[in-house]
């Protein structure tokens, strides 16, 4: 073995001194490719939550406290509703403006299927905690979209 570079070596090494010189890589590049790439799915993940009406904007606690998030990502709306139950459990109530094939609430790392009615769908006897919906519907609301919509976490 010699420890001499071989001709390629040394043409490569040459062709990097030279770029490296004229047009050098943008000193952001990297780490904006990174963020890129990171956040290139970022909707399918999170939704923009919203608190839009709340008796008592706090978790529900009370008989007649009813809270009301609203969810998008910029594509479909999910509106929830949470109400107590009896015997202090809850019951989500939820609207979606797109057809929707199935959807689930996760809690605590179980998941609940609702029955759903186009884009009506509803849970009963939900214990209180942090919770997620997993909304899977049933076309992409617009082209080049995704089909699921899984929310930030929520309290109910």
């Amino acid at each position: 073995m010699t420890s001499e570079p071989s001709p390629d070596a040394a043409l490569f090494a040459a062709l990097r001194r030279t770029w490296s010189t004229h047009d050098p890589v943008p000193t952001a590049l990297v780490d904006g490719m990174i963020a890129a790439v990171a956040t290139a799915d970022i909707g399918r993940e999170y939704a923009l939550l919203t608190l839009v009406e709340s008796e008592a904007n706090a978790a529900v606690r009370g008989d007649a406290d009813m809270l009301t998030l609203q969810f998008s990502d910029g594509h479909t709306n999910v509106l929830v509703h949470v109400t107590i139950g009896e015997g202090g459990t809850r019951r989500l109530d939820g609207w979606s403006d797109s057809d929707v094939a199935d959807v689930r609430l996760i809690q605590q790392g179980a998941e609940l299927r609702a029955e759903s009615d186009g884009g009506r769908f509803s849970f009963d006897a939900v214990g209180a905690g942090i919770s997620r919906l997993r909304v899977q519907l049933l076309a992409p609301p617009a082209p080049d979209t995704g089909t699921e919509l899984l929310t930030p976490r929520f309290e109910i």
